[in-house]
């Protein structure tokens, strides 16, 4: 029989899937609908503008109210906000007027990074209900929470892939008020059955930590953070608006056809992501760390510029397919690396505050590249996208070379 910390990482593993699957076809519907309704690049990409902002205050203070009220009821009033915003969604698409959207995708990023930071917060706590030192050396341990932090963070990420395909498949079938209904109720089934089985005392720290210190007082994971900042806003200056539109007005490819392409890249992003320890030494007794941090970054950053120089000379859909799969496997060894690493830098007595002030930088960082893929497509197209990516990740690995250098063994 599964152990207590194993079921409920395999519950917290579900519902993270659940609400991931909701949030990827959601974001695709809105891309796609409001396009099709004749929004402007730029105008798309404002509509994420609050989704990206509250998902920094809610990393911010996430972590905070976690600490003092438990990871349980943090995760479940994620999922219960991100089935208000698909209610707002839910309206006549007379009234969906800018505000409005921009109001529940507000509400759907605190709700995204309030499950987020519950998570990954969670599987720290739960590895370490796990840790036998008569069975495991640390350095086992360590090995152990990071084939954890990248098998949860793979599925869910190769869930939201299959939520980008979903989206545009009922946005396809059944329209777009239609697609959110039916989403917002079959994430109603999986908020009461999170209610009734997560542990209640999950994640609660035994002092109540002080609202001043929600900031960080780590080196490690202020260096860390500033790092995701950059490698994820590489991802989304290209990703989450440029690439979609350029695919339906460059290449006229149909809804169904973008839906299903990005969602066959985030599956296999997934994939690797899950399977990142065979790539960088996670089953050995040597956790990962800065020196492989620094290299999986520098190679990433050689693609994008890879992808700008051979667009003008190439056929544009097929060096777009070659280089996001290149680009897709790459990214994910190194967002499972720094998921790994900040899981591990984090204090036991203090996760959440330090996984939420991490993804709080990873919130700012995909705020800057969702207001830049929208704003520079419409300027300059893009492969100047492309090359704001190779810039952003170069900084990323710079960055890395501040960590503390490579050991052996973290404490749990």
């Amino acid at each position: 029989m599964a152990s207590p910390a194993l079921r409920q990482y395999a519950l917290i593993t579900g519902n993270y899937w659940a609400f991931t699957l909701t949030d990827g076809a959601l974001r695709m519907l809105v891309v796609l609908h409001f396009h099709q309704l004749g929004y402007a690049p730029l105008q798309i990409a404002l509509l994420f503008l609050f989704y990206e902002i509250f998902g920094v205050v809610t990393n911010l203070v996430g972590g905070w109210l976690g600490a003092r009220i438990g990871l349980n009821r943090t995760m479940n009033l994620g999922l219960g906000l991100q089935i208000a915003a698909l209610a707002m969604l839910a309206v006549p698409v007379a009234w969906l007027a800018i505000p409005w959207v921009m109001a529940a995708q507000a509400l759907s990023g605190i709700a995204k990074d309030l499950n987020k930071m519950s998570a990954k917060s969670s599987v720290k706590l739960l590895v370490s209900e796990r840790h036998d030192v008569a069975v495991l050396t640390p350095g086992g341990a360590q090995a152990r929470l990071y084939r954890w932090v990248a098998a949860l963070t793979g599925s869910k990420n190769a869930l939201k892939g299959a939520g980008f395909f979903l989206g545009g498949a009922l946005l396809t079938a059944i329209g777009f008020r239609g697609a959110v209904l039916a989403m917002a109720t079959a994430l109603a089934l999986v908020w009461i059955a999170s209610l009734v089985l997560l542990r209640r005392d999950l994640g609660r720290a035994q002092a109540k930590p002080k609202f001043r210190e929600i900031l960080s007082k780590s080196r490690a994971i202020n260096v860390l953070s500033a790092a995701r900042l950059f490698l994820f806003g590489a991802r989304d200056v290209w990703f989450v608006v440029a690439l979609p539109v350029f695919l339906a007005t460059a290449l006229d490819w149909d809804h169904w056809r973008i839906g299903a392409f990005l969602a066959a890249w985030v599956i296999g992003y997934g994939i690797v992501q899950a399977a990142a320890p065979r790539f960088s030494g996670g089953r050995s007794q040597l956790p990962p760390g800065r020196s492989q941090a620094f290299v999986w970054a520098a190679v990433l950053a050689l693609v994008p510029g890879a992808i700008a120089m051979s667009l003008p000379d190439l056929a544009p859909g097929r060096v777009l397919v070659i280089g996001l799969g290149v680009f897709g496997v790459l990214f994910a060894i190194n967002s499972s690396l720094h998921s790994y690493l900040i899981v591990s830098f984090a204090r036991a007595d203090a996760v959440s505050l330090d996984v939420g002030f991490y993804y709080m930088a990873n919130a700012m960082g995909r705020l800057l590249g969702t207001v830049l893929s929208g704003w520079v497509y419409q300027v300059a197209g893009l492969s100047a996208c492309l090359w704001i990516s190779a810039a952003f990740v170069a900084i990323s690995a710079l960055v890395t070379l501040a960590l503390p250098p490579d050991r052996l063994t973290r404490p749990l």
